[in-house]
């Protein structure tokens, strides 16, 4: 398995807010493996805490033990779908037995999204309203659709976008991980290209810092990316931190390991590239 740590700058900042009395947020960065994921509870006391960290360590415990190919050619991204779907299953599983199984944990579920780095590529797998966004150049981009009562309104064309977002129904989500034995995951790629930033949040960003914000925020900090994330933390809180606060940022600073730049280049070049896939250092 290459090192995408070469091709990737990852930070993660989380925080209680200034209303709960503990953290139900869960993140976890490897830009090692080059993935990330961030989750966000609910349940009892202390369940939706449970619920999101069990969620997350299911993911990672699962991707970094996938079994490669024996070839020792990449995978392909039929692959690492089926990988990804399969990560958060076992999530749900976990999380839906010991809901199942112990009085204090009944009920609890979480919202999950996973960032995958493959071979130029994005792979996204997400359950429920936390997010993921892409800056490119000064544009940023939702990723993922909220699965929300108020996302399939606004889709049935019943209520407006600008509706939506000052609704007191925000957080009522229509899919999570571990609240029944199966789950539904939505998946999707997306071609990478060098100077992108990625954003995975939970609803207590995407709630209440406006898009403008964060634009603002990641076009200006983007050469500092854990002043970006404090940033957008506090400026959750500054809103009243009435929730959780979670941020995973993640630049393309160079090609990722595995996505065929090496076989662009012709000749003599190959003799002078390292052999594990990473570009030669600047």
């Amino acid at each position: 398995m290459p090192d995408y740590s070469h091709a990737l700058t990852m930070v993660g900042q989380t925080d209680t807010g200034l209303v709960r009395g503990h953290n139900e947020d869960a993140i976890h960065l490897d830009p090692v493996h080059g993935f990330a994921v961030l989750a966000d509870g609910m349940g009892g006391y202390n369940a939706g805490e449970v619920a999101s960290e069990m969620a997350v360590e299911r993911v990672v415990s699962f991707l970094r033990t996938v079994p490669l190919p024996a070839t020792g050619k990449p995978p392909e991204p039929v692959q690492w779908i089926s990988w990804l779907v399969e990560a958060v299953e076992q999530a749900n599983m976990a999380v839906f037995a010991a809901a199942s199984s112990q009085a204090d944990y009944r009920g609890m579920g979480t919202t999950l999204v996973v960032a995958l780095w493959r071979d130029s590529g994005l792979y996204v797998a997400h359950v429920g309203d936390s997010r993921l966004y892409r800056l490119r150049g000064e544009t940023l981009n939702q990723l993922t659709r909220d699965h929300s009562f108020l996302q399939e309104q606004v889709d049935l064309g019943l209520i407006t976008q600008a509706e939506a977002e000052q609704s007191s129904h925000r957080n009522l989500i229509t899919r999570a991980v571990g609240i029944g034995p199966t789950v539904e995951v939505e998946i999707h790629q997306h071609a990478v290209e060098v100077g992108d930033v990625y954003l995975l949040c939970s609803d207590g960003v995407s709630d209440d810092v406006p898009v403008a914000t964060v634009v603002d925020v990641l076009t200006a900090m983007r050469i500092n990316l854990p002043m970006a994330a404090a940033y957008l933390i506090q400026e959750a809180n500054n809103a009243g931190g009435k929730d959780n606060s979670s941020v995973v940022l993640t630049e393309i600073k160079r090609p990722l390991p595995g996505d065929g730049w090496r076989d662009k280049l012709s000749g003599w070049w190959h003799e002078f590239l390292p052999k594990d896939g990473h570009e030669p250092s600047a």
